[in-house]
């Protein structure tokens, strides 16, 4: 297998974990309102995700990284060309990291409610952006024979796009809910629940039917496979959810987000950015890569330290793996 495949497969993967693990990060914070009642309960909600939200986000960092090193020729195109939309996601990311750490620096209710819109903005607009520019990865964007993106933001919003950007934010949701079920106890618990089994309709609605239109616009033979396999993931996410089995319901939903990335990546390659003015123009695994020497360097140092990074965070995970609830928050009425 080529070097630059590998190194796609290695982008791609890392992309999947950090939708799996920032996708109900960000889930939650977009149900903070809904399911938290009072500041106690939105408190509970945000210390489930407060040990390991940072961690999660280390993904992205690692994977635009990795991105520069192997390909840098797509790094570039793809950071001017999308300039706008990124931006917003670093900018959402930046005041939802704010909230989480000064949410709890005032006694005051007035400040708390604001740090909470904070979370709940700062996790709905990375949501469905990411859909956004990842559909138009797929779909091609304009970009010259220099490789420059010669077109404008409002090119990114064109109806696949958007409805790539709905159906990453119904999926987020739904992960979140089902990661809350799972979680905390008692009464939030239970609410959670509820709202997963509302999410999993418009998940599998809109989630459906883009993942349809990719299959039938972008798809090849092999993303059939996936695509199969990620609503059989949703499905059996529903019945356990129902079945008050939040631990498979959360594999579940973990699974589908993992397979609707491999179909996107799937649809993607040889591609990493395919130019919808001539084909010739786009980029791809080999256009786009660095040098051999480059990539053999990084492929040894990702195998000496992939492995440890995947064991210290899977650890945190265990530390941090016990229910939660309102008596567990200081000062709360028990």
């Amino acid at each position: 297998m080529a070097t630059t495949t590998v190194w796609f497969i290695i982008i791609a993967f890392l992309w999947t974990g950090y939708f799996f693990l920032e996708g109900f990060d960000f889930g939650v914070g977009i149900l903070l309102p809904l399911l938290g009642r009072d500041d106690t309960e939105r408190r509970v909600l945000i210390n489930t995700i407060g040990p390991v939200w940072d961690g999660n986000e280390v993904w992205f960092i690692v994977a635009g990284a990795a991105t520069f090193a192997a390909f840098p020729e797509w790094y570039a195109t793809l950071f001017s060309g999308f300039y706008l939309p990124l931006l917003a996601i670093l900018l959402a990311l930046i005041v939802r990291g704010v909230a989480f750490e000064y949410r709890g620096k005032r006694d005051d209710a007035r400040w708390r409610r604001r740090w909470d819109r904070a979370i709940f903005w700062g996790s709905l607009v990375p949501a469905f952006v990411w859909g956004v520019a990842f559909s138009n990865l797929v779909r091609g964007v304009p970009l010259d024979a220099g490789h420059e993106y010669a077109g404008t933001v409002l090119d990114l919003l064109n109806p696949y796009a958007l409805l790539g950007g709905a159906a990453t934010l119904t999926l987020f949701v739904l992960h979140g809910a089902v990661f809350l079920a799972l979680k905390t106890t008692g009464e939030i618990r239970r609410r959670a629940g509820r709202v997963a089994r509302a999410a999993v309709v418009a998940a599998l609605a809109v989630g459906g039917l883009y993942l349809l239109l990719t299959q039938l616009l972008y798809g090849r033979p092999a993303t059939w496979i996936t695509v199969a396999a990620a609503a059989s993931a949703l499905a059996a996410a529903t019945v356990a959810n129902a079945r008050g089995r939040e631990g498979w319901a959360f594999a579940g939903t973990g699974a589908a987000i993992a397979l609707v990335v491999a179909t996107l990546f799937l649809a993607l390659f040889p591609h990493v950015m395919p130019s919808t003015i001539d084909a010739a123009n786009g980029l791809t695994t080999t256009n786009a890569a660095a040098t051999p020497y480059t990539l053999k360097i990084m492929t040894i140092v990702a195998v000496v330290f992939t492995p440890l990074v995947m064991l210290y965070q899977g650890w945190t995970y265990w530390v941090f793996r016990r229910r939660i609830g309102v008596a567990h928050i200081p000062g709360a009425a028990k």
